[in-house]
């Protein structure tokens, strides 16, 4: 068995924190929102993970993650999801090269840093599946070869609650694949206010703040931010709690313990601390938890039931201090 690896210390979380804090504002400037919807894609770049972004249309979804991938500085490549999508759409395919008589790999827009895929819903399940092996497993297979996808690797997807006209509901599994669930709702007054009066100005333009081997070392340091074992016992007791809840059918797995806890160990680095307190999982258990539970079939189509569940569990599951 390998060595932990050794634990953050201040001055690597102190120098971490300027190009997240730039990367934060160069993102904040196009997209007039709250700050935590931000914060949310970075938890799930600095966790290994992926993001849902849920609301209906007009909240500046597509904006939002857009700017986000280019102030990231890595290649990017954005998939439009419609049901007559193929699994060699994303992935790619060999092609006859008539010059030279041979089958050539050509790669999908998947072979990227980050890929926006839009209005995920809308593919059906054949090329769903290629998704999935993509998210879980960092690689695609094509006509059974296997393929590694770049590092770092992060899908920014979204998709709208309302529209269910020719949509395809994502499957547990899949939904279980991103660390993060972001709910966005309208703007604030104020912020649609700003909205109108920077409409017709132009968007700022975005630039790179981190590249492909800055993210991997930010991702890096937040594998080695500190969790003490009351911390362990409490994110497993708030999923233990889903599970035996009696509007839950299928509550949260071990993958949701574990994905709890790297979204928390991602919210104690970009608020600069070398550990992880109660109140970092408190405040990421929604965004991490909430999308993953199966609720009774007379609650499946409240979209607050979920967060509520989550928020019940936080409520009422006790911090025991070791």
């Amino acid at each position: 068995m390998s060595a932990p690896p050794s634990p953050a210390t201040q001055p690597e979380v102190d120098a971490a924190r300027a190009p997240l804090d730039a990367l934060r504002a160069s993102v904040a400037a196009v997209y007039l929102g709250p700050a935590r919807t931000i914060d949310l894609l970075l938890v799930a770049l600095l966790g290994r993970g992926h993001a849902l972004l849920e609301g209906v249309p007009g909240v500046a979804k597509t904006t939002l993650v857009k700017a986000f991938a280019t102030a990231l500085g890595c290649t990017v490549r954005r998939v439009q999801f419609t049901p007559d999508l193929l699994p060699s759409d994303i992935t790619g395919t060999y092609v006859l090269s008539p010059k030279e008589g041979t089958f050539q790999m050509r790669a999908g827009p998947i072979f990227a840093n980050v890929v926006l895929a839009d209005e995920i819903n809308r593919a059906p399940a054949k090329t769903q599946s290629a998704l999935l092996e993509a998210m879980q497993e960092r690689q695609v297979t094509i006509e059974g070869d296997r393929f590694e996808l770049p590092s770092p690797f992060i899908v920014l997807a979204t998709q709208n609650p309302i529209d269910l006209e020719g949509t395809y509901p994502l499957p547990e599994a899949q939904i279980d694949r991103f660390l993060v669930h972001v709910a966005m709702g309208y703007p604030a007054p104020k912020e649609e206010v700003d909205m109108l009066r920077h409409h017709g100005a132009g968007a700022p333009p975005v630039a790179a703040q981190l590249d492909p081997a800055r993210v991997a070392q930010l991702q890096e340091l937040t594998v080695r931010i500190h969790v003490e074992d009351d911390v362990l016992d409490y994110v497993v007791a708030l999923t233990t709690f889903t599970r035996k809840h009696p509007r839950v059918v299928l509550g949260a797995s071990p993958r949701a313990s574990l994905a709890l806890l790297t979204a928390s160990r991602g919210l104690a680095l970009l608020k600069g601390r070398t550990f992880v307190t109660p109140d970092d999982v408190r405040e990421i258990a929604t965004a991490a938890l909430s999308h993953r539970l199966v609720l009774v079939p007379e609650l499946e189509g409240d979209p607050k039931a979920r967060a509520q569940i989550i928020e019940d569990a936080v409520q009422r599951v006790p911090y025991r201090r070791g």
